[in-house]
């Protein structure tokens, strides 16, 4: 029997998170979250820092960065190529299922 304990958070579409949710989600700082809007890797809604909000997108997409930093060394530059490339992956992958019907 597996005793595992999972965590994790369920968002919809439509849900929005601040900074300091987004930081807390990702156990990271703000300054975290910070550098990766400034590599292109998140895009927050709002006007100024201040009022940054983030989808649910953008907490998969950071989290991904996370484990990627954590578990692979890989830098901020080699991540958002990574999620690039998993993007056009995925996007492959939808256009192929399409092609198949």
């Amino acid at each position: 029997m597996n005793d595992e304990i999972l965590d994790g958070v369920l968002l919809d579409e439509d849900c929005y998170l601040s900074m300091a949710e987004l930081s807390r989600a990702c156990s990271a700082h703000a300054e975290w979250v910070i550098s990766l809007v400034e590599e292109g890797i998140l895009e927050p809604g709002g006007s100024d820092i201040r009022h940054w909000k983030f989808s649910a997108l953008a907490l998969n997409r950071a989290r991904t960065t996370r484990r990627l930093q954590q578990d692979l060394g890989v830098n901020l530059v080699g991540a958002a190529l990574v999620l690039d490339l998993l993007d056009e992956i995925e996007g492959l992958r939808q256009r192929l299922a399409r092609l198949e019907r």
